[in-house]
């Protein structure tokens, strides 16, 4: 009865690498017992999910290869098993939900394919037993109209949405171990709080043990029964949480718990002038359907909102997973089409023609959630962060584009001498900091930051964040900051915007709306956002 569901034992990771072994695990045990939820915790590069890909050998081998240890599950040893007794453990016995579910889900199969080929495999259902219980699992998860997402592809739901599918996946042959890698990172604050809600409840349900692995702990602190921190390949301290969270040993532990983005908005000059306005804005996308593709409907993405930002001022624009935030941020770019006026610097840009906006990008600069996807990894970094100054700066010489590159570098806190490597050689969090020296490099009036911190350890988010404030204060920069995360927006933000269903519900003063939040689903975020919990607001479903 005490002999726990998985044991890893002195397990080693080296990767070879222009001839030598890069050591990423060193000597890493921990164990799980039935029904236990462990977290393993620590910043990018520490180790975490390369130990969790190992436990299914889901490493890049023959690069990959284990000089120590051991793994057994339910006794038996895996790294020993065979690829035909691995692919009976993968999926039934033990399944893994990424963190990013776009480049885990295939793009060319619907949902209900997706889901029916597991249950087909792996419990021998036929294709209409598959539906049925595709469609128990998308309530389940909590999937609205389930019925109508069966034939939907990954692009075709949101962020929130397509992890729900993940998590549907993972649970459809009821495991007995689910290995949770960042789950919830790139969800907002309510989702966040029902998917931990839902994975406890499925947990105790199935009396399933869980490894979940993330760099958040306040999440570690609501979901784990015990946890082991990481940092640079070894466990540094682990034991229960009330413990670990109580009285942590270790100075990185301790570093760690206290990494929160801390601060507030700089101020906005009383008479500072109106960057960007805009509004009543419309995005509706049409719904075709039958043979001949009729429009029989539309969805409302963004109806009818209005925002205003001055120089120096960030607005925040907080909601769900397909509230229309980043629809809205892409409309005033003129990324895509929309209705009603958007004014930049006192130009209308809307129904200006495209070639007229091309000099105006300039001035108006994005920066993207994943720093991993808005990078070519066939660029090196000063081709990345020039890549604007050949169209916008052609008078420039390739010496003084470089001295450019070498200034934006700089100021986001990056070693010049590094311009000619490429983005795999990089952190997440340098890869972040590339991505905002492309767009500062152009020296824009106005920036749209969307959820640039949300795949970041919670110690490079705070460094992100007071870069941010930095450079906003030095340049008097215009911000729309989008995002999930309440507590970076309340350290940017002077004025949020909180939006549902394509509208505005409630907007004002930061400092006034994170004090007396006044529309109960603002309440709602919030409770999510600071206790990860809903309370008493029930189950908001995507």
């Amino acid at each position: 009865m005490n002999e726990p569901l998985l044991d890893v034992r002195d397990l080693s990771v080296a990767f070879r690498q222009d001839g030598a072994d890069l050591l990423a695990v060193d000597r890493v045990s921990f164990s799980i017992r039935k029904g236990e939820t462990l977290a393993i915790v620590g910043e990018s590069g520490s180790g975490k999910s390369v130990s969790a890909l190992s436990i299914l050998k889901l490493l890049p081998y023959p690069t990959a290869r284990h000089p120590s240890g051991s793994i057994h599950f339910k006794g038996r040893d895996l790294l020993a098993a065979s690829e035909d007794e691995l692919r009976q453990v993968r999926g039934d016995d033990i399944t893994m939900v990424f963190q990013e579910p776009m480049t885990s889900l295939n793009p060319l199969h619907t949902v209900e394919r997706q889901i029916g080929e597991i249950l087909q495999l792996h419990r021998g259902m036929s294709a209409a037993q598959a539906r049925a219980r595709t469609l128990e699992l998308l309530d389940l998860v909590g999937i609205r109209d389930a019925e109508s997402r069966l034939g939907a592809f990954p692009h075709q739901l949101s962020g929130g949405q397509r992890q729900r599918v993940m998590i549907a996946m993972s649970l459809a042959n009821e495991p007995d171990l689910l290995i949770a890698d960042e789950p919830t990172t790139a969800l907002d604050v309510t989702v966040q709080a029902q998917i931990l809600k839902l994975l406890a409840e499925l947990k105790n349900r199935l009396g399933m043990a869980m490894l979940f692995i993330t760099h958040d702990l306040g999440i570690v602190r609501k979901v784990a029964d015990r946890v082991c921190v990481m940092l640079k390949g070894r466990i540094v301290e682990e034991g229960p949480v009330a413990t670990i969270f109580a009285n942590p040993k270790h100075e990185y532990t301790r570093r760690l718990l206290a990494a929160e983005p801390k601060g507030r908005a700089n101020p906005v000059a009383a008479r500072a002038p109106v960057v960007v306005e805009a509004g009543p804005v419309k995005v509706w996308f049409p719904i075709k359907r039958g043979f001949f593709r009729r429009t029989v409907g539309y969805v409302k993405a963004v109806d009818g909102v209005s925002v205003q930002i001055r120089q120096g001022e960030t607005l925040g624009v907080v909601g769900e997973s397909g509230s229309g935030k980043t629809t809205l941020g892409l409309a005033i770019l003129r990324l895509i089409s929309s209705e009603g006026p958007i004014v930049f610097l006192g130009k209308r840009l809307d129904g200006m023609p495209r070639r007229a906006l091309r000099p105006m990008r300039k001035n108006l600069q994005v920066v993207f959630q994943d720093p991993y996807g808005s990078l070519s990894p066939r660029m090196s970094i000063a081709e990345i962060i020039a890549e604007g100054l050949l169209v916008q700066e052609k008078a420039l010489s390739y010496r003084e584009r470089r001295d450019v590159v070498a200034r934006a570098m700089h100021d986001v806190g990056l070693d010049p001498n590094t311009m000619d490597r490429y983005p795999h050689e990089f952190s997440g969090g340098q890869r972040q900091r590339i991505a905002i020296a492309r767009a500062m490099a152009l020296e824009p009036h106005f920036v749209m930051l969307d959820e640039p911190t949300s795949a970041l350890d919670m110690s490079v988010q705070a460094q992100i964040v007071e870069l941010l404030r930095e450079l906003q204060k030095r340049h008097q920069l215009a911000y729309m900051f989008i995002s999930h995360d309440l507590k970076v927006v309340r350290a940017l933000a002077n004025h949020v915007l909180v939006m549902r269903d394509g509208k505005v519900v409630e907007e004002g003063p930061a400092e006034r709306l994170f004090a007396e939040p006044r529309t109960e689903y603002t309440r709602a975020l919030f409770n999510a956002a600071f206790h990860l919990e809903t309370a008493g607001t029930g189950v908001v479903r995507e």
